[in-house]
């Protein structure tokens, strides 16, 4: 059970270092707004367990980012928008960062590179000197580098999540995905995440793809 206490008061001291100027409104009703999105009930995978994951392994890899609480306030975003029958999720969610921010006083630059960041999500290619990208997609992708336990639990909740797709196309859909990820020459980018994850990423990517070619 994740502890909404506890991740409220990692949003507060994020926004809270990174904004600026005095007289802006709650940094709780922010927290509260983006919790109420990430506990929406069409989420299986992409739940408030997945959000602090992410930010767990954010603060892991911050020593890799250039900007480390615009990284954090990345992954709170990244999934804020999430409906498994659309496309645009990404963008959505990259655009209700571009909106929300600013009111909550965080800098131009910064709502920018959130943005940026959250965008970043639909391909998890980051350029070699995109530190802060490397540092997003790395603890985004950790999951995949899982034990086997889980691994398969995860695997079960992202099928749950697309319930509605029928078991042929969820099988040749799904499958895509693992490729389009083996394929890129590292999944991770971070020192940290080359040498703890990748292996153990590439084993599990490759036994889903099996099973699903089975």
């Amino acid at each position: 059970m994740v502890d909404l206490d506890a991740l409220r008061t990692r949003w507060l001291r994020t926004l809270l270092s990174v904004r600026e100027g005095t007289r802006h409104p709650d940094p709780d009703v922010y927290a509260d707004a983006l919790l109420r999105r990430w506990q929406e009930p069409q989420r299986h995978y992409h739940t408030l367990t997945h959000l602090a994951a992410v930010l767990d392994h954010v603060d892991t890899l911050q020593t890799y980012a250039d900007d480390p609480d615009a990284v954090r306030l990345a992954a709170w975003f990244h999934d804020a928008v999430y409906l498994p029958d659309r496309s645009e999720n990404e963008e959505r969610s990259a655009g209700l960062a571009e909106r929300a921010l600013p009111e909550a006083g965080v800098p131009e630059r910064t709502t920018a590179e959130v943005a940026r960041l959250v965008r970043l999500t639909v391909t998890h290619d980051p350029a070699d000197d995109d530190r802060n990208g490397q540092v997003l997609c790395d603890a985004d992708l950790a999951i995949l580098a899982s034990a086997p336990s889980v691994y398969a639990a995860y695997t079960a909740a992202v099928r749950e999540e697309y319930h509605f797709v029928p078991s042929d196309a969820f099988r040749a859909g799904r499958a895509a995905v693992l490729r389009q990820l083996l394929d890129l020459p590292r999944l991770f980018r971070t020192p940290y995440g080359a040498e703890r994850w990748e292996a153990t990423a590439r084993y599990n990517l490759g036994g889903e793809l099996a099973l699903l070619s089975s």
